[in-house]
């Protein structure tokens, strides 16, 4: 039994030595990692880039249209022209007229430019919309942002909740193993039963166990932590374990300013501007559209000979041109079968849903932040309760750890004292952790997770 207790007291022992050799994972760098890292944001970004590249303004339909054409075609042909019932001056019959090999090129090179002068406006609006659509695109990244922000910090503080769990836990090791060698040193000058001594054992026996689960549950936290950072999995570490809470009264000013700054409510604003341009874009299609076009081209044709009057060959001849055009045209679509009219009443109906939609997302918001505020009120004062408890079951412990040592209190008594105060430890970090993600699930509904440092 010795034996297990000397190798599972090696191991805790090495590991306490390796994560004291880690390096600190800081609250700041963890969130510059997943801005730089993560997959999610990656993508995200991508995303915004895709947008930036539809709203400029070579996808504006500003800029003139610009073809190049070129052609050639080459001709050789043989032939033979025959006279039947024809006859020379002599007499002699005719010969025939044979041309071979005769041969004709021809070869152009044109450009056009086209230029939409006006499209009913159309063109304009089109290119506020796709304005519109980049910012909703940021406000979608943003959220991206936020969302992994929220979901790095609730592994993040799961790691630091650990670690403090480790903590305690290897202390209550250190108190069992402490109590054998008095159990040990007891028995031996006849002051208790080896039954002390087995208690104390089974004591140690539990607590390594729970310290090892804890330190399995650590390590898996560090993984998924290097997940959401896209780095080595591998990656060791340790976490910053102190937290601070925002004052009331910034919180209160972040709860006022909510609806200009909630992401989802602005996603709405932008949806509704970008219905708000799909209205003007079809009401465009009532007025004409004006063109200017350009051309300027080169032609080359070079003939063969052929038979002309009978016993006559014409020979071939090359021409060459020049062509310059200008252009303009008008385009008014009187009547299109209702299409325009139908496109209206419904991009019309769109932006009706849309302020609809707008008013659900208000009046959710305003749920989703007094909820959250509750929650957040709720787990703060559970912490504070819990820090109490922690100063109130320490002086317990401390008691009963001195009349343990003067005998007027029994192990088993001594040992409720011990889990009563690592319960209170434990539940005091689950608090403290649960309180500050609830603070940052209220920071982020009022649009201020990006703008506080953690």
């Amino acid at each position: 039994m010795k034996y297990k207790y000397i190798i599972a007291s090696l191991l805790i022992g090495f590991c306490g030595v390796v994560s004291a050799q880690e390096e600190l994972l800081s609250k700041d760098a963890a969130v510059s990692l997943a801005l730089e890292n993560n997959f999610g944001i990656k993508v995200a970004k991508n995303q915004v880039a895709i947008a930036d590249n539809n709203a400029g303004i070579l996808n504006s339909g500003y800029l003139p249209t610009l073809t190049g054409t070129a052609g050639a075609t080459y001709n050789e042909f043989n032939s033979n022209t025959e006279y039947p019932g024809q006859f020379e001056s002599n007499g002699s019959p005719r010969p025939d007229l044979e041309i071979n090999d005769a041969e004709s090129q021809a070869y152009n090179a044109a450009l056009r430019i086209d230029y939409t002068l006006f499209d009913g406006m159309g063109r304009l609006y089109n290119f506020k919309r796709l304005k519109e659509q980049y910012q909703l695109s940021e406000l979608q990244a943003r959220e991206t942002i936020e969302n992994t922000i929220l979901q790095l910090f609730s592994v993040y503080y799961e790691i630091a909740r650990l670690t403090e769990n480790e903590n305690v836990l290897r202390q209550a090791l250190e108190i069992s193993k402490d109590r054998i060698k008095r159990a040990e040193y007891s028995f031996e000058y006849g002051q208790n039963t080896k039954l002390d001594i087995l208690n104390a054992q089974v004591d140690v026996t539990n607590d390594s166990i729970s310290l090892m689960n804890v330190q399995q549950n650590l390590a898996n936290a560090k993984r998924d932590l290097n997940v959401v950072l896209n780095q080595n999995l591998n990656e060791t570490f340790v976490v910053d374990t102190l937290v601070s809470f925002i004052p009331k009264l910034q919180l209160e000013d972040y709860i006022a300013q909510s609806k200009e700054n909630n992401v989802a409510i602005l996603q709405t604003e932008r949806n509704m501007a970008i219905n708000e341009y799909d209205i003007k874009v079809n009401r465009s299609g009532y007025l004409p559209t004006l063109g200017l076009s350009g051309s300027y081209g080169w032609n080359l044709n070079q003939s063969a000979a052929t038979s002309f009057l009978p016993g006559q060959i014409i020979p071939g001849s090359n021409r060459n041109s020049l062509n310059l055009a200008l252009g303009a045209s008008l385009t008014w679509n009187l009547f299109d079968g209702g299409g325009t009219t139908v496109r209206l009443k419904n991009s019309k109906i769109a932006y009706e849903n849309q302020e609809i939609f707008k008013e659900q997302v208000i009046l959710e918001v305003d749920r989703d932040i007094l909820n959250a505020l509750g929650i957040y009120e709720n787990r703060l004062q559970i912490f504070q309760i819990q820090e109490q408890n922690v100063v109130t079951n320490q002086n317990n412990f401390e008691r009963s750890k001195e009349q343990f040592q003067l005998g007027r209190i029994t192990s088993i008594e001594f040992r409720q004292a011990q889990i009563n105060l690592l319960n209170a430890q434990t539940n005091k970090n689950l608090a403290k952790y649960d309180a500050k993600l609830a603070e940052l699930q209220l920071l982020q509904l009022t649009g201020q997770l990006l703008s506080v440092e953690f």
